[in-house]
């Protein structure tokens, strides 16, 4: 593991004599070796899928972890729409001349060598290489095992990219003890290794916040609530609703609660469990929900409890200050939402809630790099510090101050 590490720290300064534009053209041929090994790439991932099948994985991890032809281009794409994006390293954030003269400047830089672990979905492998190459940073991967072949197919047609422009594979290279234990050195190789992002269960997050020595950037659980006031549109209330939970369950920005005003839950629930039912949600719910429609009943485990599935506990709360309040309680700070048409509420929501992304009127579905304009991204960070919500091209960068003087001495 040493060995291997210092070989991508070493690698680390090639990637400062690349330039801009020639950062974006292998990045597009990265996209179109993609494409070209389309082929090779599901025969890899069908590896994984018959494995997951025998192995019981959720229809959930199976949805994430499936490749298509459809996936495969949609990950080229990605690719593409990085290489688009402006040049994060080498600009001047901010300048000044001080006192005594010297000319100061904040300039963008890499952070260096990046390890990022996650789990079930491919389509991250290339992603975040892309990012880290086009911010000039090294990734080291530790993909989940349920994944193991499609990983490796698309690690090696990246790399081959890298190997034809003449530069080091290790840029971009899984990690080679993909064990925990191997997982247990890398988050300690603080002399390599400049960050580590972990993505994936609640697990795996307190695993490596609490025993690495490495700086940790969490993307941990996505515990998101959609609280609807009495004084939202009901039809807009319910598309909302469905849309945040049933969408695509099986991500980290999907609804995992509904909150209910009380005032408005007698006619609220029946119609929100018609709409539930023809999705094939399975609803838990407090005594309250419970008193008004015919679900199983929801604990405080499950409150705390990231599905991942089309689960979905419904609580019924007393305005607005009760939908705080239990937010407040189990909220990861991911995603959180409150439908209404009152502004004073709303105001009062987004100011009290602290996470990520706080919305009104919308779906919580919609906290990702691409919807928010910045391509793709390494994860949904819910550190406060150094980055916060879809990690981009931005969060891989830090900065350095360059001072420019003239013979000052103090």
């Amino acid at each position: 593991m040493e060995a291997f590490l210092k070989e991508a720290k070493a690698a680390s300064r090639v990637l400062s004599t690349i330039s801009g534009s020639d950062k974006n053209r292998i990045l597009r041929e990265m996209a179109e070796a993609l494409r070209a090994n389309t082929l090779n790439l599901i025969e890899a991932n069908t590896k994984d899928m018959v494995a997951g099948k025998e192995n019981d994985l959720s229809s959930a991890l199976m949805d994430r972890l499936f490749l298509d032809e459809k996936r495969i281009d949609a990950m080229a794409v990605a690719i593409e729409e990085i290489a688009a994006l402006k040049e994060p390293i080498g600009r001047v954030l901010d300048g000044w001349v001080t006192e005594d003269g010297l000319k100061m400047e904040k300039v963008s830089i890499p952070i260096g060598v990046i390890g990022i672990i996650y789990e079930s979905r491919p389509n991250v492998t290339s992603d975040t290489a892309a990012l880290c190459f086009k911010s000039a940073n090294v990734c080291v991967l530790k993909g989940g095992k349920e994944a193991e072949h499609s990983n490796k197919a698309i690690a090696e047609v990246l790399k081959n990219v890298l190997i034809k422009n003449d530069l080091p594979p290790s840029l971009i290279s899984l990690i080679p003890d993909s064990s925990r234990e191997g997982v247990a050195k890398l988050i300690k190789m603080d002399k390599y290794v400049d960050l580590i992002i972990p993505r994936g269960g609640a697990g795996l997050i307190k695993y490596v916040s609490e025993n690495a020595t490495v700086s940790v950037v969490k993307h941990d659980k996505g515990q998101c609530h959609t609280y609807i006031d009495k004084d939202a549109i009901l039809e807009n209330a319910i598309a909302i609703a469905i849309n945040a939970k049933v969408q695509r369950p099986g991500v980290c920005n999907a609804m995992e609660t509904l909150l209910v005003d009380s005032a408005l839950a007698d006619k609220a629930l029946p119609l929100l469990k018609a709409e539930f039912d023809n999705a094939g949600t399975r609803l838990k719910g407090c005594v309250r929900t419970q008193a008004i429609i015919d679900v199983e009943n929801a604990t405080d485990e499950d409150y705390d409890t990231e599905y991942l599935a089309n689960i979905l506990n419904i609580k019924v709360v007393d305005g607005v200050e009760g939908a705080i309040e239990h937010i407040v309680r189990f909220s990861s700070g991911h995603s959180e939402a409150i439908i209404t048409e009152n502004i004073t509420k709303a105001e009062l929501f987004m100011n009290a809630i602290d996470a990520a992304a706080v919305y009104v009127n919308a779906s919580t579905r919609f906290t990702d790099g691409g919807a928010f304009g910045f391509g793709a991204e390494v994860g949904i960070s819910t550190n406060k510090l150094h980055a916060r919500g879809p990690m981009g091209i931005e969060g891989l960068t830090t900065y350095k101050f360059k001072i420019y003087g003239s013979g000052q001495i103090r």
